[in-house]
């Protein structure tokens, strides 16, 4: 997968195999090789080549589009799957959503909207620790 990953990530950020060969300190023929399934980078290259993309070290490895549909997201970010709403508008948050997230049964969760970028589900507990943030910060003296 990782050779697949690789080509993907190279092409989507328009280097061509000397380019990036070049970031890495590697020959072309060694990332025509990681590319091809020859042979595989070390774990420390993998590791400056999944900085460089942005991209997690698990993903760059282990990533399959062809089960999402989608290129291998951005450090931190995550595509979970599509979900169905229920007849009265419910959702089910997928499972490892929840884990990422840390969300459990009786958690209290904030549907923000905006018409222009969608849907936000926020933890009622962050959106607390915002506001309490901004109480702390010092009033800006009048002119």
């Amino acid at each position: 997968m990782i050779s697949a990953n690789l080509q993907r990530l190279r092409k989507l950020n328009q280097y061509t195999q000397e380019e990036l060969a070049e970031k890495l300190n590697v020959s072309r023929q060694a990332v025509a090789k990681w590319e091809s399934g020859e042979s595989m980078p070390d774990l420390n290259t993998c590791s400056n080549i999944a900085r460089l993309f942005n991209v997690s070290l698990d993903d760059l490895v282990n990533y399959r589009e062809e089960d999402s549909g989608v290129v291998i997201p951005p450090k931190g970010k995550y595509l979970f799957g599509s979900v169905t709403v229920g007849e009265r508008g419910q959702i089910v948050i997928p499972k490892k959503a929840r884990e990422i997230f840390h969300i459990k049964a009786g958690d209290q969760l904030l549907i923000l909207g905006d018409e222009e970028r969608g849907i936000a589900i926020v933890a009622q507990t962050d959106l607390q620790k915002f506001f309490d943030a901004i109480a702390l910060v010092p009033d800006f003296p009048e002119k």
